[in-house]
């Protein structure tokens, strides 16, 4: 059976959230996002250029038509934030914050389904 990642499909998360992180994840830091891609939010902690406001908020990394079909276009230099967020439904786990963004986007929730350790 091949199961889908819905991400592909989705994309609600890069258009909701601010995606913010330490500043060293930048290549200014030693990091790997790429910093044209970034703004400063404090002297600490950097974005992703697009997320600094949640009015309009889109990651300029964010390719593609929210619900339907999308891409990070900087995928593999993605940052920490990005890197550790799991859809709803991942491995049986309910995130709240997935079913969040996707209802803001007019998404219905992501089925969570438990499966059962093997005997």
């Amino acid at each position: 059976m091949t199961v889908v990642n819905p991400c592909v499909s989705c994309g609600a998360c890069c258009a909701y959230f601010r995606v913010s992180f330490y500043w060293a994840e930048s290549e200014l830091g030693g990091g790997t996002v790429p910093d044209e891609l970034t703004s400063q939010v404090n002297p600490y902690l950097s974005c992703m250029k697009g997320t600094e406001s949640r009015n309009g908020c889109r990651c300029v990394s964010l390719s593609g038509d929210i619900g339907q079909v999308v891409a990070c276009t900087m995928y593999e230099k993605r940052p920490s934030p990005c890197r550790e967020f799991e859809y709803s439904g991942y491995l049986g786990i309910h995130n709240p914050d997935c079913d969040k963004a996707r209802a803001h986007h007019g998404l219905a929730p992501l089925p969570v389904i438990h499966i059962a350790p093997a005997a």
